[in-house]
């Protein structure tokens, strides 16, 4: 019996230096996966800068226009109407594109096989990469923020209670990316074709979410199908922070409804978050 109790207590006492240790690893993944993320350049481009490039397209595309409700009350410019659809784009860009492809390229050529043979928890491992997602999205924001005040003047909201919307918002919904990237990333059935299968997906979820088009501007039933996704609450949730409150009249019930999109976006969480534990493998198991 006291051997049996002296072997329980020496595995809790592993378990607690390895806390510690587990963080302390992440953290450290963080600054590698961020370095590594920065030196490939198509996924800078089509994750990171994308959102600005489309921003600055469609500024430019209709700079001698300008955007209203149906009542005229407000009247934005189109760089200013564009902006929360880029920033919530972003956010799936940088999380759920980017985790997905990154993984299934690290399965592909046998990172992953590596990682499993060695002392990497895999928390630490996923601590890496989602806070990797963190920080670009957080860099990608503030530059999609300064860009859009520099050089097209748009005004940022002075109001406390818009920037709290905007944290959780923020927080929430690249939590919520980067948990469905390493779900999604199980799709692909190589590296090599991660990018042909993940990248329509999202440009998809883009186009039926409010992001290029006016979700006011699609067949009601289409708006149903993006009502189901969390980038069409993401993307309201973003609109609610930085559009005039007459815009809300352009949503499908005329309201923000921000409870529903912490909701919707914390369902995807959890969705997320039990697919993760059900499909991800250091390894496939076809390899």
């Amino acid at each position: 019996m006291s051997n049996l109790a002296g072997t329980r207590a020496e595995a809790l006492a592993a378990r607690r230096r390895g806390g510690p240790r587990t963080l302390r690893l992440g953290a450290s993944r963080i600054g590698y996966e961020v370095r590594t993320y920065f030196r490939q350049g198509d996924s800078v481009f089509f994750t990171f800068l994308f959102p600005l490039v489309m921003l600055t397209i469609f500024s430019v595309a209709f700079s001698e226009g300008t955007f209203g409700t149906p009542g005229g009350k407000d009247e934005i410019s189109a760089a200013a109407f564009y902006r929360p659809g880029m920033l919530a784009a972003g956010l799936l860009l940088s999380g759920l594109q980017n985790m997905s492809i990154d993984i299934a390229t690290e399965k592909g050529d046998g990172t992953l096989k590596r990682l499993a043979g060695s002392p990497l928890p895999v928390l630490s491992y996923f601590i890496g990469k989602i806070g990797q997602v963190f920080v670009t999205g957080a860099m990608q924001a503030a530059l999609l923020l300064l860009v859009a005040g520099v050089v097209f003047r748009v005004e940022l909201p002075i109001d406390a209670a818009s920037w709290v919307t905007f944290a959780w918002v923020f927080v929430l919904g690249v939590t919520t990316c980067a948990v469905l990237g390493i779900a999604l990333s199980g799709l692909p059935r190589s590296g090599k074709s991660a990018t042909a299968v993940i990248i329509p997906i999202t440009l998809v979820l883009q186009f039926i979410s409010g992001v290029y088009l006016g979700f006011s501007m699609l067949p009601e039933w289409l708006q149903n199908v993006a009502s189901v996704f969390p980038l069409k609450w993401m993307a309201q949730g973003m609109r609610s922070v930085f559009l005039p409150d007459s815009f809300a009249a352009l949503e499908k019930t005329g309201e923000w409804e921000l409870g529903l999109v912490a909701i919707v976006t914390l369902t995807w969480l959890v969705l997320g978050l039990i697919a993760t534990r059900l499909t991800f493998r250091w390894i496939r198991k076809d390899s």
